[in-house]
């Protein structure tokens, strides 16, 4: 039996955006219909999975602290050998050097591990915040662009030679009436 992992964040929010994307048009008007609950929803449920991510992010640094502990303690009780053997066996200087450059050797190797892993670390919190960024800068212009069509302009008025029939005794009162079949 396999669990299914939930979608995360980036998974989330790319839906919101294929929704908007593919949102069907009103007829004879330029401006989508979005089920707003959906994209609610959605949104909701991508800004709860960020603490999630987060959390995985802080594991991997734990876990290569745990890691950098683990091998630290391999290299001291590597050193610790080393000291003593060359202490039985003192005559023998050449053991005792090949010891020290395996220890050296394994702390340096032990350190370069340790940098590496924390790059990695900093590289995958950088690239989930820079996805997060991304996705979050196109929902905005996305939103921004649709909020910019909604926006309603007062039709200009009436101009020289128009014929604008009012019935008689009613006054211009300079209200524009919007009819969406004429834009």
């Amino acid at each position: 039996m396999s669990i299914v992992e939930p979608p995360d964040s980036e998974v989330l929010l790319r839906r919101v955006l294929d929704l908007i994307n593919s949102a069907p048009k009103m007829p004879l008007s330029s401006t989508v219909r979005l089920e707003k609950d959906e994209v609610v929803e959605l949104l909701e449920e991508a800004i709860a999975r960020l603490p999630e991510e987060m959390r995985q992010a802080r594991w991997l640094l734990k876990e290569r602290a745990e890691y950098l502990a683990k091998v630290q303690r391999e290299a001291d009780d590597i050193l610790a050998a080393a000291r003593e053997r060359a202490e039985r066996i003192v005559q023998r200087t050449e053991l005792v050097r090949e010891a020290q450059r395996v220890a050296r050797r394994t702390v340096e190797e032990a350190n370069d591990e340790s940098r590496r892993l924390r790059h990695e670390a900093e590289d995958y919190c950088d690239q989930k915040l820079a996805s997060f960024e991304t996705v979050l800068e196109r929902i905005t212009k996305t939103v921004g662009a649709g909020r910019a069509k909604l926006r309603v302009t007062p039709l200009p008025g009436p101009q020289e030679g128009d014929q604008t029939v009012r019935g008689e005794g009613e006054p211009d009162t300079g209200e524009v009436f919007f009819d969406q079949d004429q834009w």
